[in-house]
């Protein structure tokens, strides 16, 4: 039997324990299709550290795991600071607390993953997908450049071609593409995708807890060396994103997202 555990984030976010050593955090946002405002953010970054479970599982509701970064509260209430603090960005704590928790975090894709959605996903360490699914990266729609950190994990995860597709053509892929590409380990039916990311986090539970975490770290470090940047390139990075959230473009973006339209580019 689901043991629910508690409810975060005003009832957005879900904490269960399906099994033993296993925690499921579900995203119940369904009216805006699983979007990440900044208190469901908060409560991510601040649950995290504090669980203990041998294995995460990150999931949606309904057909959408999440539809990414809530665009129109942005509109509506924009974050206070610099441009580069919002680039930096508003998932900044939430990504790097599950990059940093000790164990591996799955991420059970039960429908469409779009921008900041997909990054979260992009920051767990295994993936698995529901057929229906479609992955998308709409940073060039907004007006925006990517921020270096974000870039950098799809760089990690399925290289410089797949990259470029994702975040050039800014087209939905499906979810066979997408393992094709190397976004997800794996595609299985729509009811399939809950049981099947509970038997992959049941099979690392099953493993040496001490080599998981270990291995886990390593691969961590390896990565953050491999991508580690001088100083003065990245400050340039934080600039040219910083630059686009002040352009022109990047307002009309929000603007056209809200009234429901396409935008019209001033290319300023």
């Amino acid at each position: 039997m689901t043991l629910v555990r508690r409810e975060l984030a005003s009832g957005k976010l879900r904490l269960e324990e399906p099994t033993a050593g296993v925690t499921r955090i579900t995203v119940r946002n369904r009216d805006k299709r699983g979007m990440l405002d900044q208190e469901i953010l908060d409560a991510l970054a601040t649950t995290l550290p504090t669980l203990t479970a041998q294995c995460l599982i990150v999931t949606g509701e309904g057909n959408h795991f999440s539809a990414g970064y809530d665009i129109e509260a942005l509109h509506e209430r924009p974050p206070t600071g610099a441009a580069e603090g919002l680039m930096s960005h508003p998932s900044n704590a939430a990504l790097q607390a599950i990059e940093r928790y000790p164990y591996p975090v799955l991420a059970a894709l039960n429908g469409h993953t779009v921008g900041g959605g997909l990054e979260l996903a992009m920051a767990c360490d295994l993936r698995v997908a529901s057929r229906d699914a479609s992955l998308a990266m709409t940073p060039g729609k907004l007006g925006l450049v990517y921020s270096h950190t974000g870039l950098r994990r799809f760089l990690d995860v399925c290289g410089l071609a797949n990259t470029n597709e994702m975040f050039f053509l800014a087209t939905p892929v499906d979810a066979e593409r997408a393992r094709e590409m190397g976004l997800v380990n794996c595609v299985v039916d729509a009811d399939e995708v809950e049981r099947t990311a509970l038997s992959m986090a049941e099979q690392i539970c099953a493993t040496a807890p001490l080599a998981v975490s270990g291995n886990k770290q390593a691969i961590r470090t390896i990565r953050a060396e491999l991508s580690r940047l001088p100083d003065d390139v990245e400050r340039d990075l934080v600039d040219l994103s910083a630059a686009r959230v002040a352009s022109a473009d990047f307002a009309e973006a929000q603007k056209a997202f809200v009234e429901k339209r396409p935008p019209t580019w001033k290319g300023r």
